[in-house]
């Protein structure tokens, strides 16, 4: 399946989640979307369970296949694979450039990366899916720092993430370390999504 590119507010109420982390999606109509939106029965574990899947693979807006194949590659690292795959996704490009606040969606943030305006290290780097490691720099393009889209991101973030340094003065931002569990996504149950591919 291809990236998903229709309404994310629909998905946001068919999963009972903010995908955008705003929670504007929610606050107006707070149930499922259609007719039948407010008969929401109880889902089953595996219900829950993929439930849980999408809405961290819609939040960061990764394909089915892309979302299995970073879950591979967190089973094989040290830790738990839990926080190990929520760590990888957190530390993608176009989630960073999100975080720093260059974008104000991370659909935003990945047309950014998709279209050449984000430098990594000071190199043209335009694959959305790029794992940054810490110390590496989250820099613009100097031509691209005067778009106004990437103006207005800027001036509505208010805070960003302890993981993330940013010189205003020369619009860089760096990873400094990895993130911790407790910083990002505290609603998302990842034992749940481990469970669900260890069916």
């Amino acid at each position: 399946m291809s990236r998903y590119t229709g309404p994310s507010w629909k998905i946001a109420r068919r999963l009972g989640y903010s995908i955008s982390e705003t929670g504007k999606e929610l606050q107006k109509r707070p149930y499922a979307p259609g007719m039948h939106g407010q008969k929401r029965t109880k889902l089953s574990e595996y219900g829950l369970q993929q439930q849980e899947k999408q809405r961290v693979r819609f939040t960061y807006g990764v394909s089915e296949k892309q979302f299995y194949n970073t879950f591979e590659k967190a089973s094989k690292m040290d830790g738990m694979t839990g926080v190990n795959f929520l760590t990888i996704l957190e530390c993608r490009l176009d989630n960073l450039v999100f975080r720093t606040g260059f974008a104000t969606s991370r659909r935003q943030a990945r047309q950014l990366v998709n279209h050449g305006h984000i430098l990594v290290d000071g190199k043209k780097v335009d694959i959305p899916s790029y794992i940054v490691k810490p110390g590496q720099t989250i820099s613009l393009k100097e031509a691209s720092k005067s778009l106004v889209i990437v103006k207005n991101a800027l001036e509505t973030k208010f805070a960003r993430a302890e993981y993330i340094s940013y010189d205003e003065n020369n619009m860089v931002a760096s990873l400094v370390r990895l993130p911790e569990r407790n910083e990002f996504l505290p609603e998302i149950n990842e034992q749940l999504i481990v469970e669900f591919y260890n069916r």
